[in-house]
């Protein structure tokens, strides 16, 4: 991603010069907006995007593939929340393979059940948190997915929100190796039976300190148990955030300074790991 710094410095408008104020102004107008262009056409990643079938279980699951411009892209798996893929999924996977990452946005619920009502929601994903075999085939089958595309998914990153989160971290318990895990504002609390001490990879935790769903005792309860089972972490929590705070098509919830801020941080957080 290339990044362009707009400056009009070497633009003067001496005394001694014939030229009018106003056509001083014009020529720094029009510079301007030449650099803006260039900025644009040079920041601006020629993506490919399309949705993807695969199945698990002898079932179909759809998923959604941007790939990004350039040769041996990092991969990342990406979950959705409990209303399934839906736009906000292919909306992050843009944002982030524009930046360089080819991304798969899994379907955890099967091809056309897209959740609307709070009840429906509730069953998929119960079946699910009750079922971590299934789960972990579901992840298993969406990371062969994204392996068909030509990634490598072992150097791979796994995030997801809120429920989407939980099934990151469920990837994280499994043993799996990836560079990360990175739930925001997902499910932290600690499934019986299970344990952090297969990890391999960093977990980097995104929680709003006013989360409703998921309170800080959780959060608290998380960082001891990564730092008993050796795992390196960050965890971070923002305040006044609620439960969901990066959704930006649910103005109830959404936290502009707590999105960007964490979405900063994520994307400085990749940047550091593929050097």
């Amino acid at each position: 991603m290339l990044l362009t710094s707009l400056t009009t410095s070497n633009l003067s408008s001496d005394s001694s010069s014939n030229s009018s104020p106003k056509r001083i102004c014009s020529l720094m107008l029009a510079t301007s907006m030449g650099l803006i262009a260039l900025s644009v056409s040079q920041t601006a990643a020629a993506i490919i995007t399309k949705d993807i079938t695969y199945t698990v279980d002898e079932q179909p699951y759809q998923g959604y593939y941007a790939k990004a411009d350039k040769a041996n892209a990092p991969f990342i798996l990406l979950i959705h929340d409990w209303d399934g893929l839906t736009d906000y999924e292919r909306k992050r996977a843009d944002m982030l393979a524009k930046q360089g990452y080819n991304v798969f946005a899994a379907d955890m619920f099967g091809t056309g059940v897209r959740p609307t009502e709070l009840a429906d929601k509730k069953r998929l994903t119960a079946a699910l948190y009750d079922d971590r075999s299934k789960m972990r085939r579901l992840l298993q089958g969406a990371l062969n997915a994204g392996q068909e595309q030509g990634n490598n998914v072992r150097e791979g990153v796994t995030m997801g929100y809120c429920f989407g989160g939980s099934v990151a971290l469920e990837l994280a318990r499994s043993g799996f190796p990836q560079k990360a895990f990175v739930p925001f504002h997902g499910g932290l609390e600690l499934p019986a039976g299970q344990t952090y001490d297969k990890t391999k990879g960093q977990i980097l935790v995104f929680h709003g300190s006013a989360d409703e769903a998921v309170p800080l005792e959780d959060f608290t309860a998380l960082g001891k148990t990564l730092e008993a089972s050796k795992v390196p972490h960050e965890i971070l929590t923002y305040s006044g955030a609620v439960h969901a705070f990066t959704d930006f098509n649910n103005p109830d919830r959404y936290d502009a300074r707590a999105d960007e801020r964490s979405w900063r941080r994520y994307t400085d957080f990749l940047a550091n790991a593929y050097k």
